[in-house]
C-alpha cells in the first residue's frame, strides 16, 4: 500500500444521487463537527474504520465503466484531504472524472488556515465545493446540500453551465442494501431520514426475530437427536 492511508467510512459504486451523472461516492471517517441532525452521527468519531490506499480506491471506484465523477464527503473529507487527492489524481489517469466535494468548512478557511496539510492539493482536484456546516432550522429541502447556508462553489467551469441545479433542484435519494446493512445515499428530502431509520429498525427487529426462532429450532432439535440416543 503506497501514499497515504485513509480511513474510510463507506464506498459507493455507482449513485446517481449525488451529483450529475453516474457517480461514485467515498465518505471517509471523522469530523470535528457535531452538527444537530446529522443524518452520519455513526461518522462523527475519529475511530479505525476500514483501512484502504488511495490506488485501491481509485480503482474501486472505477470498477462501473458507467462512472464520470467521484463525489467525497463524510464525516469530514479535509481531515484526509492528502488522501482524497491523490485518490482523484489516480482516477483521473484512468478516466477523465470529475469530482464534488462536501466539507463543514468554509472555503475561506480551508484557503487562510487549512485544518490539514493537503488542503491545498485537494482544492486543485476539485470541480465543486459544497462548504459549511448543517444547519436544521435552514434545511429547506431543496439543492444538493444540506440546508440554505452551504454554498456551492464552482472552483472550475466543468459543472458551471452544464444544467445541474445543485443549489436548488429537488432532492433525490438512495437507499443500498448489503446484507443486514442498509445505506442512505444523497441528500434525502425532508422526513425521510427518520423514515428509513424506523424501517432499519424494523427489518433489523425482524430478521433479530427470525435468527432467534433458527436458534430456538435448532436447539429443539438438538434436543431431540440427544434423547433418541440416550
Amino acid at each position: 500500500m503506497t501514499g497515504p492511508v485513509l480511513n474510510v467510512a463507506a464506498t459507493r459504486v455507482g449513485t446517481e444521487a449525488l451529483g450529475p451523472g453516474v457517480r461514485s461516492a467515498l465518505w471517509v471517517q471523522g469530523c470535528p463537527f457535531h452538527c444537530a441532525g446529522c443524518m452520519s452521527t455513526e461518522w462523527i468519531p475519529f475511530r479505525p474504520a476500514r483501512r484502504a490506499g488511495p490506488r485501491e480506491l481509485a480503482e474501486e471506484l472505477l470498477a462501473d465503466p458507467r462512472v464520470g465523477g467521484l463525489t467525497f464527503s463524510g464525516g469530514e473529507p479535509m481531515e484526509q484531504a492528502a488522501g482524497l487527492a491523490e485518490v482523484a489524481r489516480l482516477a483521473r489517469k484512468t478516466r477523465d472524472v470529475s469530482v464534488i466535494c462536501f466539507t463543514g468548512y468554509r472555503l475561506e478557511r480551508l484557503r487562510a488556515r487549512p485544518p490539514s496539510p493537503g488542503v491545498p492539493g485537494l482544492l486543485g482536484e476539485i470541480d465543486v465545493l459544497i462548504d459549511g456546516l448543517y444547519v436544521t432550522g435552514l434545511d429547506d429541502g431543496r439543492g444538493l446540500r444540506g440546508s440554505s447556508n452551504q454554498r456551492v462553489h464552482h472552483l472550475t467551469g466543468r459543472h458551471a453551465d452544464g444544467g445541474y441545479d445543485f443549489a436548488d433542484r429537488p432532492r433525490t435519494a438512495e437507499i443500498a442494501v448489503t446484507g443486514p446493512e442498509a445505506l442512505l445515499i444523497g441528500v434525502p428530502p425532508k422526513g425521510l431520514i427518520d423514515a428509513f431509520d424506523s424501517a432499519v429498525d424494523t427489518v433489523r427487529a425482524r430478521v433479530d426475530a427470525s435468527d432467534f426462532h433458527t436458534g430456538e429450532a435448532a436447539r429443539t432439535a438438538i434436543g431431540e437427536q440427544e434423547r433418541d440416543e440416550r
